[in-house]
């Protein structure tokens, strides 16, 4: 008798192919068998069938009207602390999501040292808070140790990759600078080791300190490095803005270069003037593909984008860290630099994009005096103060030492519906979890595409919606058996209402579940039941091997 029989369920397997009805069922952690029920069978209220389908078994759920498909991968999360806070992880859990991959945008808490893990802690607080060391023991210092940390028990299974902003600090510091020879030999082997400890790739961030200051030839000598470990590169590039067609096309040329597979993190073509461009990034990728790049790319489905506040700075104020750039704020000829550089130039740090302050919203502070201005955006502050945005910005900017984090509203919905139909498109929410009112994607992305654009605007059916949130993302991480309705895989599996799920969250209640996710089981345990999570941490650290295979460690 199995574990788990899931009765009469529509089955939606994760490679686009068409739905079936089956019984399903669960033994030690994996799916066990698919019996399916032929057109003709008729099924009583009870669930039972006709002589010859004998499936039992110790548990049973009628699934009878339900979709089961397999769990949720999110492709780019920011969950890297909230994990460790609470790793029954609700906002994750509720959506259907059964493994999310972490480190990203070049910046991350691993590998590092005391002095790098300090400065981190700063410079991230407005992605991920930083939690007192009574709140959260920070003892891991290499990928391994954060991964085992991770693997003493968490809601979701968790890939890593290895920021490269991260890296550089612990090689070079924060100098805007190419590294000297002895430094991009240490960056190779602080990565290789990382690799070898299990990441599935690297991260960068192009916008980012330090990260931003590397060039093209230095992100070719480290995709040589993850190529060599069959990983691959996940960048944050340089601008989605004025120069974001450049940008995609740098990151192609350094996968030609390096061999290094290429994975493009939010691809969206945002700001104005971007509108109606999608089909020139589109007209991009399809020539790489054709060219023999392994390319794919995952997007979030809301207009918006979420960063810090501080993001938004010239590359060349923030050179240095954390303290420096306080510094130069507080320096009137550094402050008339930085306000030439966004208001007249247009900051690389705003993508090379005039900021506008009307896009730019406050959606949480790191020091809770400042409470009453989240939700309200710059402009509205400027003019309730009588000053102008660049002023509140700076004040901001100083009075929550650059732990602000904002909405830029900045998106095209024609740009974003194209992306998302491409046949190399995955899921990834881009979900910050601190603040007052984060960004809804957070709870509400994988609801959001089976509901808005599967069932109501029909941008995507069904089967390719469940497609890009599993099979896709599952062959990209090279995970072993997952990602698949599949005898002898994992069960990381989700059953959901197609007719009810949906996103509740919203821009001003951005924390609500989903509607309409039934049940989740992460390896064969149940982590929802009946829409409520059950508290089970069965989620593993899966690590890239030897064989090049992502699975957790026995």
């Amino acid at each position: 008798m199995a574990d788990l029989l899931l009765r009469a369920a529509t089955v939606v397997d994760g490679t686009g192919a068409d739905r079936y009805r089956a019984d399903v069922t669960v033994t030690d952690g994996r799916i066990d068998r698919i019996d399916r029920i032929d057109p003709t069978d008729r099924i009583d209220r009870t669930g039972s069938r006709p002589t010859g389908h004998g499936l039992a078994g110790r548990r049973t759920i009628d699934a009878d009207g339900l979709v089961l498909a397999p769990g949720f991968i999110d492709m780019h999360a920011h969950s890297d602390l909230r994990l460790l806070l609470e790793p029954d992880h609700p906002s994750r859990i509720t959506q259907g999501v059964t493994l999310e991959v972490l480190g990203q945008d070049g910046l991350s808490y691993a590998p590092a040292d005391d002095t790098t893990l300090a400065a981190l802690r700063r410079q991230l607080a407005g992605w991920n808070g930083d939690p007192a060391d009574e709140d959260l023991d920070w003892n891991w210092r290499t990928v391994a140790q954060y991964l085992d940390r991770l693997d003493a028990g968490a809601a979701v299974n968790t890939c890593y990759l290895v920021p490269h902003g991260t890296v550089r600090m612990l090689a070079m510091g924060w100098d805007n600078r190419p590294p000297t020879g002895p430094e991009l030999a240490r960056m190779q082997q602080l990565l290789d080791q990382s690799l070898a400890d299990g990441a599935v790739g690297m991260s960068t961030g192009l916008t980012y300190t330090p990260g931003m200051y590397a060039d093209t030839a230095e992100l070719v000598a480290l995709c040589t490095t993850v190529a060599a470990r069959g990983g691959f590169h996940a960048p944050h590039q340089r601008s989605y803005g004025a120069g974001a067609l450049e940008g995609y096309a740098e990151m192609v040329e350094i996968s030609r270069r390096s061999g290094c597979p290429l994975h493009l993190t939010h691809a969206t073509m945002n700001f104005g003037v971007n509108e109606g461009r999608a089909g020139q990034f589109l007209d991009l990728v399809d020539a790489a593909l054709a060219d023999g790049v392994d390319l794919t790319l995952d997007s979030y489905p809301y207009l918006p984008g979420s960063t810090t506040l501080a993001a938004l700075l010239p590359s060349w104020s923030t050179e240095g860290g954390p303290e420096a750039t306080l510094a130069r704020l507080a320096d009137p000829a550094a402050r008339e630099r930085i306000r030439a550089d966004v208001e007249e130039h247009g900051s690389d740090g705003c993508h090379g994009v005039v900021t506008d302050w009307d896009t730019i919203q406050v959606s949480g502070v790191r020091h809770g005096a400042l409470s009453a201005v989240v939700g309200k955006r710059i402009s509205e502050l400027a003019a309730a103060q009588g000053r102008t945005g660049t002023e509140v910005f700076f004040g901001l900017l100083r009075a929550d030492q650059l732990g602000t984090t904002i909405l830029q509203h900045v998106g095209h919905e024609e740009n974003v519906r194209a992306i998302m139909r491409h046949p190399a498109h995955t899921v990834g929410s881009d979900g910050l979890l601190v603040g007052a009112r984060p960004h809804p994607r957070a709870w509400g992305t994988f609801p959001r595409y089976l509901a808005r654009y599967s069932r109501e605007l029909g941008v995507l059916t069904l089967e390719q919606a469940v497609a890009r949130m599993t099979g896709r993302p599952a062959r990209r991480l090279g995970l072993d058996r997952r990602g698949l309705v599949r005898p002898g895989h994992h069960a990381d599996l989700v059953l959901f209402d197609p007719d009810t799920v949906r996103d509740t969250a919203t821009f001003d209640h951005p924390r609500q579940p989903a509607e309409g996710i039934r049940h989740v089981l992460v390896n064969g345990v149940p982590a929802l039941t009946d829409g409520k999570p059950t508290g089970d941490l069965a989620g593993r650290a899966l690590r890239r091997g030897a064989d090049r295979k992502v699975r957790a460690v026995s």
